[in-house]
């Protein structure tokens, strides 16, 4: 005997209904399961790291671009994110203030070594010196030991 099974319309109409109306109920509980997420995720570390050098994991990755494509891509940039840009934005400017100012302390501390003239191979140094100083305090934030060696 075969299954009734809705068709492909009635199913995503259902869908969207339902979930349209469910943006205050999923705010609620998403809000309510921080702390089971992040002790969660954290210890899934191993999970995660198995899973991103996995046997063709590139393949996989490559084949799931290529099956959502450019245009899919693009509809969702006009039909979404483009409304919800601004809003982010607004909504992320505290952790932007507290995530870059331990990297602009950082530079506003260096003493690079002296300026040479233009097209002085010695002044890559001093691009090299910031870009150390910033990984070592990027480690440091992260809480792993050592420096960005040479």
């Amino acid at each position: 005997m075969a299954l009734k099974v809705k068709t492909v319309s009635q199913s995503t109409e259902k869908w969207a209904d339902n979930t349209g109306r469910a943006s205050e109920r999923f705010a609620t509980e998403t809000a309510a399961s921080a702390e089971s997420w992040a002790q969660n995720t954290a210890a899934a570390a191993d999970n995660y790291g198995q899973a991103i050098t996995a046997p063709g994991i590139k393949d996989r990755f490559r084949r799931g671009v290529a099956k959502a494509g450019a245009a899919k891509f693009k509809r969702k940039i006009e039909d979404v994110a483009r409304d919800r840009f601004a809003p982010g934005v607004a909504a992320a400017v505290t952790d932007y203030q507290s995530n870059v100012e331990p990297f602009l302390s950082t530079i506003a501390a260096l003493n690079l070594s002296p300026r040479k003239p233009k097209g002085d191979p010695a002044n890559y140094r001093r691009v090299e010196e910031v870009g150390r100083a910033l990984n070592a305090k990027r480690l440091a934030l992260l809480g792993v030991g050592g420096s960005s060696a040479k």
